[in-house]
Order: C-alpha cells, then structure tokens, then sequence
C-alpha cells in the first residue's frame, strides 16, 4: 500500500487527530461530567452487592436490583430531607442575619460572668474579645453556612425535574458500568501509553478513595450527623436537622470535625447557665468523635487510603470552593490523581528525565 508521507509524519499526524477526537469527546461529554463522576464513584461502592447478586443471577437482573437498591438507599431519602434542609436553612439564615442587628449573643454574654473569666484569662497573653466581635464573628458563621446549605438545597428544590432527570441518568450509567465495568477498564489500559501496572495502580487508588469517602466518611458523618442532630433537639436548640446537616458534612474534615459546631454550643449553654448540658455536650461530642475516628472508620477503611491529614482537609475546603457541596468527593479525587502520578513519577520516570537533561 502507498504511503503519502514518512511513518513519523504518519504518526504524528494520527496522534493530532487522535487528540483532536478526545477534545471533541470531552467537550461533548462534559455537560454531564458531574452525573458521570457521581456514577463511577457509586458505582464503585455498590459493586461488592452486585458481585454478590451475580453469583446467583444473570448480570443484567444483577444490575438492575442494585439499581433498585441504589434509588432507596440514596434517591428516596434525598427527596425527602432537602426539604426540610432548606425550610430549616433558611430560618437559620434569618434568625443569624436577626443577631447580627439585635446582638442577643452580647446580652447574653453580658448576664454571664463567663465572658469575663475568658477575657481574665486571655489578658495573660495580651487579648482581649470584645462582645461587639464575638457576636458578630458567631452571627457571621451561622448566617454564611446557613446560607450556603440554603443555596444548595434550593437549587435542587426549585429544579425538581433536573434533579431526577440526573438522578435516573445517573442510574442509567451505573447499570451498565455494574456489567460493563471489566471491558471499561480493559479498554482503558489498553488504550494508555502506561505500563498495565501503573494503569491499575491508579484505577485501584481510584477505587479505594471511592470507597473511603462514600463508605468510610459518609458513613461516619452520616452516623455523627444524625445523632448530634437528636442531641440538639433533645436540648431544645434551634435548626436541629440543618445542624445535623453541617455536621455531617464537618465529619469529613479531620482537622476541624464536628467540635466546630458542639464547642460553640457548649459554651452557649454554659452562657446560658445550663451548665449540666454544656457539660454532657462536651463529653459527647470528645465520645462520639473518638469512637469513629478511632474504632469505626479504621476498621471500615482499613489502610487503603494512605493520606496526610492536612491534606485531605485542604483537597475537601478547595473542592467546596470549587464545585460547592459535591466538592467533597472531587476534592480528594483530584489529590489522590496527583499522589498517585506522583509516585509513579518517583518510582519510574524520575531517573529518565534526569538521564535526559
């Protein structure tokens, strides 16, 4: 067969367009990139049920029963709490925009000698808070978080048919990535210019971060979540659903965790005078925290993901920043691709490039 040109030229040529073709495939797919990802992340965790199914049934039954399980377990409790997320969210929002004008926290403050033993104390060390700050820096918080999970339940709410249209899209792709995920991956090794070890090293990590967030951390903030939303309605605090909420999302974070909403509550009684229940929250939240961070999550994620703590906190605020609440789970992805390629660099291509210069 007559060749129009030098095999070098050939190739480069089929590489531009080969690129050419990704870009357009991208750019072609990426109005569902959010949907895709959510997919190959649940997928990934619900793949041990299908695997279990398919021992006695055919794939595609296999498939569509981990479907079904999929919608109850996500989809139907999902509808259900964005409601009262954003009904409650919002009375939060006013009740904190309300103290930034009223200043209740001052007057508060200002019937408790709490206040003053805390000023007494820092004056060693030269500080002084006034109330002035503190009820605005605490009426600040509530109103920005508060505001926040308002925002992004009513996106939902206000586009109902967008959110189960995407819903079901996502279903939709994860019934075929169930059956089809083998080929998937085969394909994907075979196509990369990678060794096949270092292709599965990063499919594997990718798993193993998946499984750590949705089953490890959702889970765990799913667990710290719920119950200190049933200690704070216990106590007859206000919000206790949106602050379930934010706690559940805070139990993501290792640094900060869910002390950044029961620290705050607890002197809040203990300004209140309440002194027995600020004492209880303390003791809870010290129990509930240890508990999971220490017994439950080890032994439910074992040592798959191998991640400096600062980092995970970094990768889940940069990834709130970036893409809003599912920023939780692109956040640690992004990282784990780049810890990954990282040591792959290290391991293979580090004494190449320095050989080449």
């Amino acid at each position: 067969m007559y060749q129009h040109g030098s095999p070098n030229m050939i190739l480069w040529f089929f590489l531009a367009v080969f690129i050419l073709s990704c870009v357009l495939m991208g750019w072609l797919l990426w109005p569902f990139i959010s949907v895709i990802i959510l997919a190959i992340v649940v997928t990934a965790v619900f793949t041990p049920v299908y695997k279990l199914l398919n021992r006695r049934l055919n794939p595609t039954l296999s498939s569509l029963l981990t479907c079904v399980l999929i919608f109850f377990v996500l989809f139907l409790p999902l509808s259900f709490l964005v409601g009262i997320l954003a009904n409650e969210a919002w009375e939060l929002y006013l009740t904190a925009r309300s103290a930034l004008q009223d200043k209740p926290i001052m007057e508060l403050l200002a019937k408790s000698d709490l206040f003053g033993k805390a000023n007494h104390f820092l004056a060693r060390f030269k500080i002084e808070i006034t109330g002035e700050q503190l009820n605005r820096a605490i009426a600040e918080i509530g109103r920005v978080v508060a505001l926040f999970l308002y925002e992004q339940a009513r996106s939902i709410t206000t586009n109902v048919l967008k959110f189960i249209v995407n819903f079901f899209f996502m279903l939709l792709i994860i019934f075929y990535l169930l059956i089809d995920s083998p080929r998937l991956i085969s394909f994907i090794v075979k196509i990369s210019p990678l060794p096949d070890d270092q292709d599965q090293t990063l499919i594997q990590k990718f798993k193993d971060i998946a499984t750590a967030i949705l089953l490890g951390n959702g889970l765990a903030g799913l667990i710290q979540g719920t119950l200190g939303g049933v200690v704070f309605a216990f106590f007859g605090l206000k919000s206790p659903f949106v602050w379930g909420v934010i706690m559940a999302l805070l139990a993501f974070l290792p640094i900060l965790g869910i002390g950044v909403v029961f620290v705050p509550a607890a002197v809040l009684l203990f300004a209140q005078g309440r002194i027995g229940a600020g004492v209880f929250f303390l003791v809870f939240y010290i129990v509930l925290s240890g508990s999971i961070e220490y017994l439950f999550k080890p032994k439910l994620v074992g040592q798959r993901v191998r991640m400096h703590t600062l980092i995970v906190f970094l990768s889940i605020i940069g990834g709130l920043k970036l893409f809003g609440i599912l920023g939780i789970i692109y956040g640690p992805l992004v990282v784990t691709a780049f810890l990954t390629l990282s040591e792959i660099y290290l391991a293979s291509y580090r004494q190449m490039v320095e050989t080449a210069e």
